[in-house]
């Protein structure tokens, strides 16, 4: 729960400040949540007294948003398995699709005139696109930038030919007037390999994971159920077909689960896990996507998920036993989360590498899962405080603009 009620902050005669939050969402569901659940704070909390999100989710129109908070949804890109994009928009090739993108970032920005823009993961931007405002803006003055990066991005050594060739530690240094780290630096720092400078460093502000909580409640089962969930859904296929293996080999296995594919999991797939859930006579109940499940996260015996950064949020939130079947390619960042958060006693992580993927050791896992400790008797709540130090520098930076603006 966000604890921080600074008053409102605007400058006298003049109009309540305003954030941007850029999420360029080429994948899944994590970027847009992240900056949801961030937008929500700021405005609620008075820091803000309104906020836009910009967001490239082909979803964004199905959540909802508090009253303060609004979000522009750029043209679409997909990625592809090898890692490459394409538009989503077929009468458009990629590079069209970017152009497009960018002008409506600048666009939006130049007439919102924010006090505050947040740019979440990506320093310059899908394929570069961001680029341009950030100079216009670092140009002037009078726009703080902040760069959100999850507690874990990738391997260091990946990671750090990453951002070599997107050109992100130049933008880093360039144009960021602070970063925010959200996860705490004892369980694992994301930046470890990367070249920054003392200076980077310095602006570096760890601030905790993003504590969730129930906003828009939604009716949930009146009977015991852990919830399986797969995220967005992308690339959760194989979890998905786990869990179904494991109920259908076990007909003891208890109790019930609630299925949530995720708006990404569909087609003939889909069609495919129908049929084996309705073979198994209500023992697993399904449905394609639910933008309020923190409603059955918070009334679940227990939760099989995969292992990324919101949904490791939720799980520490609403002090879940979880068992984590985390995802190793494209990139390690899900099996390095879990891996760490087991260390931790948070959860439990089901290793490919260690345990195998298969039927017997998800039962294993669900029928272990009443066993576990809940995050909180490991620690989790002294984790969980990332809303209030965001609401806090955010605080700070836009002060700066008024004293900027009055001298």
């Amino acid at each position: 729960m966000v604890t921080s009620k600074p008053e409102t902050l605007t400058q006298p005669g003049s109009r309540p400040r305003r954030v941007v939050l850029y999420s360029h969402d080429t994948f899944g569901l994590g970027h847009l949540r992240r900056s949801r659940a961030l937008a929500s704070a700021l405005t609620q909390s008075g820091t803000a007294g309104s906020a836009i999100i910009l967001t490239g989710s082909p979803v964004a129109g199905r959540f909802t948003f508090p009253r303060a908070v609004d979000h522009v949804r750029l043209p679409g890109v997909k990625k592809l398995a090898d890692g490459s994009y394409v538009s989503q928009n077929s009468g458009m090739d990629l590079e069209a699709t970017t152009s497009l993108r960018e002008g409506l970032i600048n666009s939006t920005i130049v007439q919102y005139d924010p006090d505050l823009l947040i740019v979440d993961k990506e320093p310059t931007g899908f394929r570069g696109e961001l680029l341009p405002t950030l100079e216009t803006l670092t140009n002037s003055g009078r726009t703080r930038i902040v760069l959100g990066l999850r507690d874990v991005l990738d391997e260091p050594e990946v990671l750090a030919s990453e951002w070599e060739r997107k050109g992100a530690l130049d933008a880093a240094e360039a144009y960021y007037d602070e970063f925010w780290v959200y996860g705490p630096k004892s369980v694992y720092d994301p930046t470890v390999g990367l070249p920054l400078s003392d200076s980077v460093r310095a602006r570096t502000h760890w601030t905790g994971y993003l504590r969730r909580a129930v906003i828009d409640p939604a009716e949930v089962p009146d009977t015991p159920y852990i919830l399986v969930t797969p995220g967005g859904g992308g690339d959760g296929e194989a979890m998905v077909d786990l869990v179904l293996q494991a109920y259908e080999q076990d007909p003891e296995l208890s109790p019930h689960a609630v299925l949530v594919y995720g708006p990404f999991l569909s087609g003939d797939r889909r069609e495919a896990f129908e049929s084996r859930v309705a073979a198994l006579d209500g023992r697993v109940t399904a449905t394609g996507f639910d933008s309020r499940i923190e409603s059955l996260f918070a009334n679940a015996e227990g939760v099989i998920c995969m292992g990324g950064y919101n949904t490791f949020c939720e799980v520490l939130s609403f002090d879940q036993r979880a068992v984590i079947v985390p995802r190793t390619k494209p990139r390690l960042e899900q099996w390095i989360r879990a891996h760490r958060a087991e260390e931790l006693g948070l959860v439990r992580n089901l290793d490919e590498f260690r345990d195998g993927l298969t039927a017997a050791s998800m039962i294993s896992a669900i029928r272990g899962l009443p066993h576990q400790q809940r995050p909180s008797q490991a620690g989790a709540d002294g984790l969980l405080d990332g809303l209030d130090l965001v609401i806090e520098r955010a605080s700070a930076l836009m002060r700066s603009t008024l004293v900027d603006a009055a001298e």
